[in-house]
């Protein structure tokens, strides 16, 4: 079945993660993606490991799933002529380069617009096309630093963290997508494109909307707290007697439950339990008293009870044991595809599930170069006479 994104044709000049995790999810969502790279140059994510999977990087065949790939020089006339022939048959483009990079090779949004005023194109960077801060280098930990994350993240008194996925990127990815889907609804009813602006900071304080709010609201500048949540409580990761567990007590029904499971019903009508309110002004006393009473037994004794009072909780899973669990595999979310090079890959699967346009995990990540010949006779109709000349000459390539 077709996906509902079917009809668009993207152009993908992004690297790294924002932007190519962006277009993994439309590639997957039925976009014909064409990864666009250099000929000598190419996205720095084919260099990030080990780990590598035959010869290929983990990571980039992770995020590139579904896409054709092209190498083109850019700075080539002949390459750049391409680009734009390219843009005049595209829906949407998208970049991650430093602000103005694009346009200094000639490809800007203003030079494209003018070959395709249709067009949707998507800018994502560190810190956005203006302001103070727009020509500062940024990478995923440097944005978890700028917005405020990473001094939120870690343990009281203890060492700060980075959070353990690329957040900022991946945030800025899925802004993008958002961006993106909002102005070819506008080009609906207006019939002309936009230029889409995502930086990797507006994503995420917009993303840490609660966390600011909570600033604002009490004037408080927060610190770490490891697994802890400021505004509710019991609302954390104790430690069992063999594992760690986590529970969310987000609500009084749910606190009545809780102290049911934990056979105290006296702390329903404590004073200094019996609100949330109450329990977030005693965290200092509560908290104690639980650590306590669950380091006395397995985690699987906690999390049978608690899951029999309706108490959300689960038990601290490491990657490994989130790959073969049943409501895993039940979602399809580690299907596996046969790469040419790297073999058998296995790669994360459709985080929306749609039930009239479903969409697919499609081929795996493109060697590079791999579909130059291919895309260009698709899209612009080039046959081997008139490209022969252009490989000669190094201004395209191919696998």
């Amino acid at each position: 079945m077709p996906g509902p994104l079917e009809h668009l044709t993207v152009l993908d000049f992004s690297h790294a993660l924002a932007g190519p995790y962006c277009t993994m999810l439309m590639a997957h969502y039925g976009a014909l993606v064409y990864k666009v790279e250099g000929t000598e140059t190419f996205d720095m994510g084919r260099t990030w490991g080990p780990p590598f999977t035959g010869p290929e990087a983990s990571y980039f065949l992770g995020i590139n799933v579904g896409k054709q790939a092209l190498a083109i020089n850019i700075k080539r006339p002949e390459g750049r002529e391409l680009c734009l022939r390219m843009a005049e048959k595209a829906d949407v483009l998208i970049e991650n380069q430093r602000p103005g990079l694009m346009k200094k090779n000639g490809l800007g949004y203003e030079e494209v617009a003018a070959r395709n005023p249709g067009l949707i194109y998507c800018s994502i960077s560190g810190y956005g096309q203006n302001g103070p801060s727009r020509d500062n280098p940024a990478f995923d930990l440097i944005l978890q630093a700028s917005c405020g994350l990473i001094s939120l993240t870690g343990t009281p008194g203890g060492e700060l963290a980075r959070c353990g996925h690329s957040v900022a990127d991946i945030t800025a990815g899925m802004f993008a997508l958002i961006g993106i889907q909002m102005a070819l609804e506008a080009r609906h009813r207006t019939g002309r494109g936009q230029y889409v602006d995502v930086s990797m900071l507006d994503s995420m304080i917009s993303a840490m909307a609660s966390n600011y709010a909570y600033l604002f609201g009490s004037g408080i500048v927060q610190g770490p707290q490891g697994t802890a949540f400021a505004t509710i409580v019991p609302y954390r990761t104790f430690k069992a007697q063999d594992r760690d567990i986590t529970l969310a007590v987000a609500s009084e029904k749910l606190w009545e439950a809780f102290c049911q499971a934990m056979e105290k019903p006296e702390w329903i009508t404590d004073p200094r339990f019996e609100s949330n309110a109450a329990r977030v002004a005693h965290r200092g006393t509560l908290e104690p008293l639980l650590m306590e009473m669950f380091g006395k037994r397995p985690a699987a004794h906690w999390l049978a009870l608690l899951k029999s009072h309706g108490v959300p909780c689960t038990p601290v899973r490491n990657l490994g044991e989130v790959v073969e669990d049943p409501q895993s595999q039940a979602r399809g979310m580690f299907p596996t595809r046969q790469h040419p090079t790297a073999g058998e890959v296995r790669v994360t699967g459709l985080p929306v599930k749609l039930s009239a346009t479903p969409g697919e995990v499609g081929t795996p990540a493109p060697l590079h170069g791999q579909h130059t010949r291919q895309a260009l006779a698709d899209l612009l109709g080039l046959r081997d006479a008139e490209l022969e000349p252009l490989f000669q000459a190094g201004v395209i390539r191919s696998a």
